[in-house]
């Protein structure tokens, strides 16, 4: 099994000997002895799963696992180390990863004891680690107030980058066990609700063909909090309703289906047999809507925009809530019509005839801008790029 120690030290050491082929090289940059660089090399490439590099006359070159290894690491520093700069320069050479997790902990919950009982580390260890920190940086990294422990600007930016570079190592044990046909790491899933109930369980479904024993996490929220995950490494892509203009420049969208609302109620209400209703018609109904904020609550708004909204609204992401409440009484939903193919399709719920032609919506994938997905990541994406195609609304 594929468990690297996280030793930033190590880290380094192993990128110098990649880039200067020599062990001697590697050392005098480092201001360590020949024997250190030895040490931390056959270290990693025992936790590795095998050599890192290949040995000759000519010098160090990496092996593919070392090449694999290499490619993360190089990804992990370019986040970190312009963070840690941008603080202290010095704290390229000392900052440790526990003293990094203690921070992205105390940065979480603004309070040492809430931050060491998340580590499982004493109140006074976690103190310490912050301490170290704000000693080699000479200023506080937060500002201690009656309410808790508030982050400075900079010190959010280098938790966000501490996260990712984490996310980076983690990725590495996945690229490094891949080469061995084993499994490590996981592919964690930001679900929006239409793709929870449309595109993602078959992708799911053929992907675990491929992959039955590669753990996948499946995360649902409201998108702001998804962001958030997303941009901190946290998760690895959001699948559902694109937002434009995108809400931040670091992130990527990629379209795969278009999309379009429905109007739909439960067997038997009164509208059923009804053609070509209109907004009139419809606005002194009871109605379960998406929440504010969200694309499709956009469009539902806009229809009603001249004869205003309806009084008796109740706000809920869930298909399975809805088709509940409709299916009880005579509210009207308004939902995606991907995300209520199923149940149109087996009869249990109904779709209503209107006047409108509701704006087509981009459905598809959000990831990060510089993400490098692994094997199981990729084949993820192909996954649900191909079950796209087989959509029609």
């Amino acid at each position: 099994m594929i468990a690297l120690s996280r030793n930033l030290r190590h880290f380094r050491l192993l990128l110098a000997v990649a880039d200067t082929g020599s062990l001697t090289q590697s050392a005098a940059l480092a201001n360590v002895s020949q024997p250190a660089v030895t040490q931390a090399v056959t270290k990693l490439e025992k936790e590795a799963g095998g050599p890192l590099f290949d040995r000759t006359r000519q010098g160090f070159f990496p092996t593919p696992r070392g090449e694999a290894m290499s490619a993360r690491l190089r990804r992990a520093f370019d986040r970190l180390d312009p963070a840690l700069t941008d603080i202290a320069p010095r704290l390229k050479l000392t900052a440790t990863w526990a003293q990094l997790q203690a921070l992205v902990a105390v940065h979480e919950t603004e309070n040492f004891t809430l931050a060491a009982r998340r580590l499982g580390l004493a109140q006074p260890t976690v103190h310490r680690a912050i301490s170290h920190l704000e000693k080699e940086a000479g200023r506080p990294l937060f500002d201690r107030t009656a309410f808790g422990l508030v982050p400075t600007r900079a010190t959010s930016a280098l938790t966000q980058a501490v996260m990712l570079a984490f996310t980076e190592i983690d990725q590495a044990e996945s690229d490094l066990a891949d080469l061995d046909g084993g499994e490590a790491g996981r592919v964690v899933v930001g679900a929006l609700p239409l793709s929870r109930s449309v595109l993602l369980p078959r992708a799911l479904a053929r992907f675990r063909d491929r992959r039955p024993n590669h753990p996948v996490r499946v995360i649902d929220g409201a998108y702001d909090e998804l962001l958030g995950d997303l941009r901190r490494g946290e998760i690895d892509m959001i699948i559902g309703a694109l937002r434009s203009p995108p809400p931040i420049g670091d992130i990527r969208q990629e379209p795969l289906f278009d999309d379009r609302l429905s109007i739909i109620a439960g067997p038997g209400h009164p509208l059923l047999d009804r053609k070509g209703l209109t907004a009139e018609d419809l606005r002194s109904w009871k109605w379960v809507v998406p929440r504010i904020g969200a694309p499709s609550r956009a469009h539902f708004d806009a229809f009603f925009a001249e004869t205003g909204l309806p009084d008796s609204i109740v706000e809920a992401g869930s298909i399975l809530l809805m088709r509940e409440l409709l299916t009880q009484s005579d509210h009207l939903g308004c939902i995606s019509s991907a995300q209520a193919q199923a149940e149109l399709a087996h009869g249990l719920l109904h779709e209503i005839d209107v006047t409108t032609r509701w704006p087509r919506r981009p459905i598809g994938l959000t990831y990060r801008g510089n993400w490098f997905p692994t094997k199981a990541q990729a084949l993820l994406l192909d996954l649900l790029r191909q079950g796209a195609q087989d959509i029609t609304l």
